[in-house]
C-alpha cells in the first residue's frame, strides 16, 4: 500500500507522472493558489471597508494594489485603517510567496524528479 502525502507528489523511486496527470496537478495547485489570493482579496476589501469606510470599488482597488505589492491608492485617514493596511501589507507579502510556491511546486518537483530518474538510469 502506497503512503499518501499531503502534496501527493510521487517519490524519486516512482515513475514520472504522465502529462495529463501532471496537467491536472498544475491546474489543482493553480486553483488552490487562486482561492488563497481570492480569499485574501476579500479579506482586504472587508478590512478597508470597515476601517476606512471605503466603498466596494475603492476597497477592491486598494486591497488589490496592496496584495500585488504596489501600495495603496488613497491616503489612509484613520489610525485603525493605517494599522490594518500595515498588517495587510505584511500578510500580503507572505501570501504572494506562498501562492508562488504552490504554483511552482509541481513544476520544480517534476524537474527534480526527472533529474533523479536520469541519474538512477545512468548508474
Amino acid at each position: 500500500m502506497s503512503k499518501r502525502h499531503l502534496l501527493r507528489f510521487e517519490s524519486k523511486h516512482d515513475a514520472l507522472l504522465p502529462r495529463p496527470a501532471f496537467a491536472r496537478r498544475v491546474a489543482r495547485n493553480f486553483a488552490v493558489a487562486s482561492a488563497l489570493i481570492g480569499a485574501s482579496l476579500l479579506g482586504g476589501m472587508t478590512g478597508y471597508h470597515l476601517t476606512e469606510d471605503m466603498g466596494r470599488i475603492d476597497a477592491f482597488a486598494n486591497a488589490s494594489m496592496i496584495l500585488s505589492g504596489m501600495g495603496p491608492l488613497e491616503p489612509l485617514k484613520t489610525p485603525g485603517g493605517k494599522l490594518f493596511a500595515g498588517a495587510y501589507a505584511l500578510y500580503s507579502g507572505l501570501v504572494l510567496v506562498m501562492a508562488s510556491g504552490v504554483v511552482l511546486a509541481p513544476i520544480v518537483h517534476r524537474m527534480f524528479h526527472r533529474f533523479h530518474l536520469e541519474e538512477d538510469a545512468g548508474q
